[in-house]
Formats: C-alpha cells, structure tokens, sequence
C-alpha cells in the first residue's frame, strides 16, 4: 500500500535524481538541489523503501505558490500517484494562487485538478551567435541586493527573498541593468547538465531584456536554454536569428482563473520553470 507521503531531505537526493532517470530526465542534481533549498519536497515510497513519486511545492510568501518535479516511476503509472502528491501540495498550497510549467503528458491530470492554462513557455536551445557592440549591462554586485530583491517583489508580485538571496551562490553569472541610477533589470545564467540556463531575466523593455541576454550569452562557451514566456515574440524570434532555435514548449497553467500577481510585463524568463 502506498498511500503515506513524506517530506524529503537532501539525503534522499540520489533517489530524486534515480526516479528522473526512470522517466527519462536528466539527473540535475544543481537543479535539485536548489529546490531543495527553496521549497518542500514530498516523496512516495513502497512497500521495500524504494521512492517512486515526488512533488515539489516552493512558497513565496502566502500569495504565491509553484509545484514542480510531479514524477511517478514509470511501473506505478496509472495508479493515481500523481494525483494523490498533487492533492496534497495543492492542501498545503492553502488560498496561494498556485502556477506550474506542464507537459502534454501531464495537462490533463493538472486540468481535472482546477489548472488553467495561462500561457505557454518556449524552450529555446543552441549556440548563441552575439553581435558585435559593447555590453550594456554590468555584473551584478553585492550592493545591488537590495534593489534586486525590490524589483523582483514587484514582477512577482511576492516575496521571493528566499530565492533571489540564493541565486549569487547558485548562479556563474548575475547582471544587472542601471537606467537613471537605478537598477531596472537583472538577470542570471546557472549551468545545468547539458547547457547553461540563461534565468531569471527581469527586466523594464524588451530591448533591456535582449542586452541582459546577449550579456550573459556571449561570455558562455556551448549551448544556452531561454525559457521564454509567449508575450514577447519579438524576443523568440531574435533568439532563433542569434542560432537558439525553439526545441520544444510547456503550458504554464494556474489553479482556477486567477491571474498570476505583479507586474508580468516587466517578466520575460524564469529562474527554472520549475520556480518561476
């Protein structure tokens, strides 16, 4: 019988990481272990102790919410796992506006359990090929914390300090935008098993957005990812004419019909799909 969900600790990575690999995902053992920081991890065990589902939840404040990592191993398929973990992230969840990145396989689960798509998120994979012209953002600074942590609050609409302090540590790279003295725009760049993940980039226009970018881009050696959000595609068709073609996408779905909190114009790329 499996019915008893627990929460996880970093102790039980490698079996996160070995579950992932039975559904034929990557062992991002970086990615993990960020989650790990940030949210709570719920696992499913069996009879003998192997883990055959997890389930992340990441709080931002009481407002906002966002599940991820929802896998079941590949032989429990079909027994109502994924929606036994969901319910009860959804439980702890509480009156949040709860969002999520979800695949084709996943929708309809997510769909029966009050989800909304709200948009769609393009996953844009290759060799970034830069332009020539000098940079027009800096790297990122301690002082800038504070300025970093208020811009964030504002596009999400939370308070993800608990995130945002991570990401100097997490990151290889955080650049920030300064118009008129003040910081307008940040983003980052953190290596992932096969590419680097250019994320979060916040920023106040879109062209702002491609310097943050093409910043961090162009001091990278092989492929970057851009998860970029379906509002701007102006931006996804820049990044195809820099050689970062789309290779596949995710509907990003909300519980019921409330709208995401913040300012999502000034949103254009998430830390992971996994956080927003």
């Amino acid at each position: 019988m499996i019915d008893r969900i627990h929460c996880l600790t970093l102790d039980d990575l490698p079996d996160c990481l070995a579950l992932a690999q039975d559904r034929e995902w990557l062992p991002e053992e970086h990615k993990w272990r960020l989650l790990f920081d940030v949210g709570t991890v719920y696992g499913l065990r069996n009879e003998a102790g192997e883990l055959v589902g997890t389930a992340i939840l990441t709080r931002y404040g009481t407002r906002l919410a966002a599940i991820s990592m929802v896998l079941v191993a590949a032989r429990y398929g079909g027994r109502g796992l994924g929606r036994l973990l969901m319910q009860h992230a959804l439980a702890e969840a509480g009156d949040a506006t709860v969002f999520l990145n979800a695949t084709e396989h996943g929708r309809p689960l997510y769909e029966k359990l009050g989800f909304v798509s709200v948009g769609t998120t393009y996953t844009h994979v290759g060799r970034f090929e830069p332009s020539a012209g000098p940079a027009g953002s800096r790297p990122a600074v301690p002082g800038d914390l504070p300025a970093i942590l208020k811009l964030d609050a504002e596009v999400n609409g939370a308070d993800r300090s608990h995130l945002v302090e991570r990401l100097p540590g997490f990151a290889e790279q955080l650049r920030v935008v300064v118009r008129g003295r003040a910081v307008s725009g940040y983003a980052g760049a953190w290596r992932n098993v096969d590419n680097v993940l250019i994320g979060p980039v916040l920023a106040a226009t879109v062209n702002d957005a491609k310097t943050l970018i093409a910043d961090l881009a162009a001091t990278i050696r092989g492929p970057v990812r851009l998860d970029l959000d379906d509002q701007y595609p102006q931006l996804r068709e820049w990044a195809t004419q820099h050689a970062v073609p789309v290779r596949n996408s995710t509907a990003v779905m909300v519980r019921g019909a409330r709208p995401l909190p913040g300012d999502r114009g000034r949103w254009f790329i998430p830390v992971m799909q996994a956080l927003g």
